[in-house]
């Protein structure tokens, strides 16, 4: 498996940056996955941290090498990074819970999926294409799905959410795949300061005209440039699919080269200087993820 990666957080005019992003690997498979800590609620920035590092703990978990079932490790592991904001919430005896935004790309043998929660968005984008893109989960984008559009201030609320990790309902996470990749497809994982400042067009053009490390750090800076100085942060994950073949190897990471058993990852437990919250041992995990696949085996039962 071959790919190239390239990614940018840059503070816009904010305190500090709460957006969190990074990638891990095994021989077979890789994740990718990028958070946005909420405003207007305790520690931001630990709330996409944590949500980050418990997925990728389940993933070097389960991809060993290969995920059995990346959907439902999506699903699974969306959830228990959810579990993980309450959990952290109560035992630091905060008013309120830490909430994130997630978006989540699982690529691996030869097919791509993504769930996401929130309004972090994922593109894919082929031959100069856009192929997909996650929607939002925010008022305003529901109320275009369903043809209602938004007027006046209504235009001013697209960062009023209806689901996130860390809320006291369930979330809704929306998961998509397995999508046949070909050679030179394109991703990009970023937060609403990128999404919210530049047009899809625009999103879709850079990517696909430029190798991605230029691509990733003109996209940031553009919509930096635009958002002005009061710019939410702007954060970007970018992915070029290079195929399976280990002897055409212009990828930055050819996962051939691992053994059967590595696992590598750019997803750290916590920032310097922060506490980091306590890591869940694996009988934990396993009671968490059994109840998870309980509640998703009784919605589904539910289902007519």
């Amino acid at each position: 498996m071959k790919f190239g990666v390239y990614q940018v957080s840059r503070r816009g005019g904010r305190e500090k940056n709460e957006d969190r992003m990074g990638y891990c690997y095994t021989r077979e498979s890789a994740m990718f996955a990028l958070a946005d800590g909420m405003g207007g609620h305790p520690e931001g920035d630990m709330a996409s941290q944590l949500a980050l590092h418990t997925v990728a703990n389940i993933f070097q978990r389960e991809a060993t090498p290969s995920l059995q079932s990346p959907g439902q490790f999506l699903e699974e592991a969306i959830n228990l990074a959810h579990q993980q904001l309450l959990r952290y919430g109560i035992e630091k005896k905060l008013g309120d819970t830490p909430r994130t935004t997630i978006v989540v790309c699982v690529l691996q043998h030869g097919y791509a999926y993504w769930a996401h929660c929130g309004d972090s968005r994922l593109y894919m984008v082929r031959a100069r294409e856009l192929v997909a893109r996650t929607r939002d989960h925010s008022y305003s984008e529901l109320q275009e799905a369903l043809g209602r559009h938004a007027t006046g201030a209504e235009r001013f609320n697209r960062n009023v959410l209806f689901t996130c990790l860390g809320s006291p309902g369930k979330p809704m996470i929306d998961i998509s795949g397995p999508t046949p990749m070909e050679r030179g497809d394109r991703f990009l994982l970023c937060s609403d300061g990128l999404w919210g400042n530049l047009s899809d067009p625009m999103l879709v053009q850079l990517i696909s005209e430029r190798v991605i490390a230029d691509a990733v750090p003109e996209l940031v800076e553009q919509a930096l440039r635009v958002g002005g100085p009061k710019c939410d942060n702007v954060t970007a994950l970018a992915i070029e699919w290079e195929g399976s073949d280990p002897q055409e190897a212009n990828a930055a990471i050819v996962t051939q080269e691992l053994g059967q058993e590595d696992f590598s990852s750019t997803i750290q437990s916590a920032e310097v200087g922060t506490e980091a919250p306590e890591v869940l041992d694996d009988a934990e995990i396993d009671r968490s993820v059994r109840e998870i696949q309980d509640v998703i085996r009784r919605n589904a039962g539910k289902k007519p």
